[in-house]
């Protein structure tokens, strides 16, 4: 009887360096040797499963990094490294020899698109959301955002914005304001 251990490969194709995780030991793959730990950016924790979208929703997800240290996840989420390319594949290895056998299964193609930092007592963890690479042709830009990027595009320099947080009331900002409470006829 023939025996197979299955593993996960997720290369993060950020600039300047790629992070490759295994989800145990180390396997090479490609010509690159993919670790269990990283020596900046940690383990991968978990993440979200992997669904497929319908209609006009895409798949996307979620990787659960457990950084090193807050200068880790800080590093990790870098503004330059929101849009690297997020790749994950399972594969099958022999165990006696610990090589690959045959070619991994891509499983996800993404783009990274924001973190998020969660603490709790005595652990850390940073969320990064990917998205697909082709749902970055979908998102429509329809005139500024009331943003500080947006406003510090219009207005170089001018840091008005960069407080304004929590608004719960969209506003738009260059095109006529859609009406607000009862019309009447």
């Amino acid at each position: 009887m023939e025996r197979i251990t299955l593993v996960g490969l997720m290369k993060l194709e950020l600039p300047g360096r790629d992070v490759l995780l295994c989800d145990g030991g180390f396997v090479v793959f490609g010509g690159e040797t993919y670790q269990s730990d990283d020596d900046t950016f940690g383990t991968v924790a978990g993440f979200e499963a992997l669904t497929e979208g319908t209609g006009d929703e895409l798949p996307a997800g979620t990787v659960t990094f457990l950084p090193r240290d807050i200068s880790a996840a800080i590093d990790l989420s870098r503004p330059g490294y929101q849009g690297a390319r997020l790749r994950m594949w399972i594969g099958e290895v022999d165990p006696t020899t610990g090589t690959l056998i045959g070619s991994p299964d891509l499983m996800a193609d993404w783009q990274t698109d924001k973190t998020v930092l969660k603490r709790n007592t005595g652990t850390r963890s940073l969320d990064m959301v990917c998205v697909t690479r082709s749902q970055r042709l979908l998102v429509r830009n329809d005139g500024n955002a009331m943003s500080t990027a947006a406003h510090q595009r219009v207005f170089p320099g001018e840091r008005g914005h960069d407080n304004a947080v929590g608004m719960d009331i969209d506003v738009a900002w260059g095109v006529k304001a859609p009406p607000r409470g009862v019309q009447g006829a």
